[in-house]
This record gives structure tokens, C-alpha cells and sequence, in this order.
């Protein structure tokens, strides 16, 4: 629970060879690790610290950005800057440091609060919110307020936004399906979801991708499936080193997270022939399919075998999370099979996103999105490659690029990053144990074209006083 706002307990020493502002962040710290500000305890403004302390605005932000960056403080959109929720006194009474096979630290959680800080977040999953019509928009919502309310609504979703999602697949994926084969679910994570429980179970052996996406496994695992790590190299899983008794197999062939492969043609068949030799479903995550920058795409894998392939995709990555619409194809008999799951489970996507969605996809103003869009992620993956071109390795494709770097250079890299107000992650994060790669995953959806130029400014910076020269 938030409390009052504190007096902050510190004070400047203009004696002190340090900046005033490693100053400011060294006492904040101190007193969170000490019990003098507790969590949860909102900090004096900006601007009523500075007139406290008699210095200028810019050196308390610049120890409020470290002190973001590092996780002691977070923001709250319109309320504020409070002690982070995580820290608290250590009985120490000092900052422990980290130890060689500690986690590295995950400075800012909250994207809001890293932008109210000044913060370039580099970090993936986000798309650039910004772009969107806003006339579209509002246009569509009004639109969903204007419809009746359903009091027996359809567990596979609205007929028409499923019959809307059928041809936007076929255009921009070249999947060709019917409104049969379309579930609406609230995301990729929803449909997992589902397919963990109502096609794969409790017990059985799921694999996921090994370095992959995180919450594959933690889904099966909450439906009670066993995750089963599955290594994949540049171009994305290894068939041949798949083992023999897995009921499920999540994958992301058209642009692989974190490495950015794309599984070429050959592998696709052998995957698909792996699979029906062994009764083997497939899940296909196509969440960034639709961004490719130098070809068209490759055919989503679902196309190639109906019958054994579950596809999964979603609007967050295209437009915003905030709709919380996806969508599951498969053949009609598992969609029947996972629609009346729903009904048992009372689980339904509402309604209002769905009108909604179902206009923006009728006016063509998704589609317009898309072509912007692509245009401009273009712009932004052309930025990087100018910018950190001979360290980067992944295909020309999705929101997200890898800059490989030796392992005992990562943790320098983050935390130097962090320091100077920008935030990386490493592929620690999506791996299971040691990842085969080692090096930062970096997001180029949400970070406009200045806060890139500064953040590949930075880590150009990092890495030519570390001298590195990688790959």
C-alpha cells in the first residue's frame, strides 16, 4: 500500500570529489537498506528536493534515473516517484553485490515508470503505441459501446470478427481458413493456455524452444504438463535432437525469440514429418509474422499440415496489448473441442474488444496500421544495423534483434547500460539454465528513433572501452 510522501534524509557534501547527483543516489540507497524509507513511501518531488537541498533540478533526476534503472524507486503515473515495492532493509545494512551466478538485475519492470524517468528501454515485447489513429481508434470503441450485450455469447468468439480475422489471415499471411477454423482468445498466451488444457494435459511432456519465450513453459506447467527444453541454433529448432514423446511442441519458425532465426523450408518438413510420425501437435506462435522487412514472409507452418498444427497469434505485438485480442486456428474438430472447454470453464473473450477489433479490420484501418508500421520498424532495424551493424545477428524480421557478446561481458554490459539510462536485457531471461548464446536482446518497438540513436550510442560506447569485437 502507497504512503505519505517522506522527507528524504540526506545531504550534499560539496566537499565530496563525487558528482552531487552519485551523492543523492548513494544516500537513497542507503536509507532504503538501512529502514529509514520503507517501501511503498512516496519521495519528495523533483522539484521540492532540489529547493531542499539547494541544487539543481537536472542532478536529482539524474540519481532518480540511476535509481530507476537500478529498481530502488518506481513511478507511478500521475502520483509520483515511491521506494520500490522489491526493496526494503537488509540486515546488513548495506548494498549487496551480486555474486557470479546471481540473475542478472531486472532494473525497471514497468515501462511507464522508465519513460516517465527519461529511461531508454531497449527491452522487447512492446510494440510503438504512439502510431496508432487515434480517430480509428475512438471510432471503434464507440462503435463497440453501440452494440447490443450478448447474454449467451459464443465460446469461439464473435461470427463476425472470426469470419474478419479468416481473410486478414489469408491477405497477410497467406493462410487460407474459414471462420471455422478461427478461435478469438484475449492473446498467444490465452491460446496456449487452452491448448495446455485442453489438448495436452496434465502430465504429458510439452517441449518448448530452449533459449525460447518464457511463459510457454510456465503455461504448460500451470495446466500440469511437463516442459521439455528443445534446442534451437540461428535458424531455429533442431529436429533431428527432438525427443520422441512429447504430446506438444510450441515453436516460433517465423522469427525465433530470442535468437531471430527463421526455420527454412527443409526444416519445416522435417518438423512436420517428426510430428505426424509421432501424433505430435504442433504450436505455432506466429507473433511478429506480420513484420518482415527484406521478402515476403515464409507461409505460416499451419498451411503445410492443418491437421497437426494449433496456429497462435495476436494483436498486441501489431497494434496493443491494451486490446487483448488473438486468435487460435485450427482444424474445426479441435476448435469444437476447445470451445466447449471454454463453456465449461466460463472463459470468454469479451465482447466490446471484439466489435471493435472487427471494425478497425472492416474500415481497413489495421491494415493501414500494418503498412505504416512496417515502414517505420524498417527505419528503426536500419538505425540499429548502421549503428551496431557488425555485432548483430538475427533475421531481418519482428521487433527485436541479438548483439552475441563473450559471457563474462554481459553483466558489464547490462549494468554500464543501466547506469548511463538504458535498459537492456540479456538472454539469461529466456532460457531455462546457461543460454547456448550469450549476449543482449534488443527491442526496437517501443523506443522512437532519438531514444535508439542515444541507446546504440551508449552500448557503441561500452563496448569499444571494454574493446570488444564480437561476433
Amino acid at each position: 500500500m502507497a504512503r505519505g510522501s517522506v522527507e528524504a534524509p540526506v545531504h550534499l557534501d560539496r566537499a565530496d570529489t563525487r558528482p552531487l547527483s552519485v551523492q543523492l543516489a548513494d544516500q537513497v540507497r542507503s536509507a532504503v537498506t538501512e529502514g529509514v524509507l520503507q517501501r511503498g513511501e512516496r519521495l519528495p518531488s523533483g522539484r521540492s528536493l532540489a529547493a531542499q537541498l539547494g541544487v539543481s533540478r537536472t542532478v536529482v533526476t539524474e540519481a532518480f534515473q540511476q535509481l530507476y534503472a537500478e529498481g530502488w524507486v518506481e513511478g507511478r503515473h500521475g502520483s509520483g516517484t515511491f521506494v520500490a515495492g522489491g526493496t526494503g532493509a537488509r540486515p546488513s545494512g548495506g548494498r549487496p553485490e551480486p555474486g557470479p551466478s546471481d540473475p542478472l538485475p531486472a532494473p525497471v519492470t514497468d515501462r511507464e515508470g522508465a519513460r516517465r524517468a527519461g529511461l531508454v528501454d531497449l527491452r522487447p515485447g512492446a510494440p510503438w503505441v504512439g502510431s496508432v489513429d487515434r480517430a480509428a481508434w475512438r471510432r471503434a470503441w464507440r462503435h463497440a459501446a453501440e452494440q447490443p450485450l450478448d447474454d449467451s455469447p459464443d465460446p469461439r468468439g464473435q461470427p463476425r470478427l472470426r469470419a474478419l480475422l479468416a481473410e486478414h489471415l489469408r491477405r497477410v499471411r497467406g493462410v487460407r481458413v474459414g471462420p471455422e477454423n478461427v478461435m478469438v482468445t484475449g492473446g498467444t498466451g490465452h491460446g496456449l493456455d487452452l491448448v495446455g488444457a485442453g489438448l495436452v494435459g496434465a502430465g504429458a511432456r510439452a517441449g518448448v524452444e530452449e533459449p525460447g519465450y518464457r511463459k510457454a513453459p510456465a503455461v504448460f506447467a500451470a495446466r500440469g504438463a511437463v516442459p521439455v527444453p528443445c534446442r534451437v541454433d540461428g535458424e531455429g529448432l533442431v529436429v533431428e535432437e527432438l525427443p520422441e514423446d512429447l504430446a506438444a511442441l510450441y515453436t516460433t519458425p517465423a522469427h525465433q525469440y530470442p535468437l531471430g532465426g527463421r526455420l527454412p523450408v527443409p526444416r519445416r518438413e522435417q518438423l512436420l514429418d517428426w510430428a505426424r510420425e509421432r501424433g505430435t501437435t504442433v504450436v505455432e506462435d506466429d507473433y511478429d509474422g506480420e513484420f518482415r522487412y527484406d521478402a515476403a514472409p515464409l507461409p505460416a507452418l499451419y498451411g503445410m499440415d492443418p491437421e497437426r498444427v494449433v496456429l497462435l497469434g495476436t494483436l498486441s505485438k501489431t497494434l496493443s496489448p491494451d486490446l487483448g485480442i488473438g486468435w487460435l486456428v485450427a482444424d474445426p474438430g479441435t476448435v469444437g473441442r476447445l470451445a466447449r472447454l471454454r463453456a465449461e470453464l466460463s472463459d470468454r473473450t469479451p465482447g466490446q474488444p471484439q466489435a471493435a477489433t472487427a471494425l478497425l479490420l472492416e474500415r481497413g484501418d489495421l491494415d493501414r496500421h500494418l503498412r505504416r508500421m512496417r515502414l517505420e520498424y524498417a527505419r528503426r532495424r536500419r538505425l540499429l544495423k548502421r549503428r551496431l551493424g557488425r555485432w548483430l545477428t538475427g533475421d531481418t524480421a519482428g521487433l527485436h534483434v541479438l548483439l552475441p557478446l563473450p559471457t563474462e561481458a554481459v553483466r558489464p554490459v547490462v549494468e554500464g547500460a543501466a547506469e548511463r539510462g538504458v535498459l537492456v536485457v540479456d538472454t539469461t531471461h529466456a532460457s531455462f539454465g546457461a543460454p547456448p548464446v550469450h549476449g543482449l536482446v534488443l527491442g526496437y518497438g517501443s523506443a522512437g528513433t532519438q531514444a535508439l540513436e542515444r541507446g546504440c550510442g551508449v552500448l557503441e560506447g561500452l563496448l569499444g572501452e571494454m574493446g570488444l569485437n564480437v561476433p
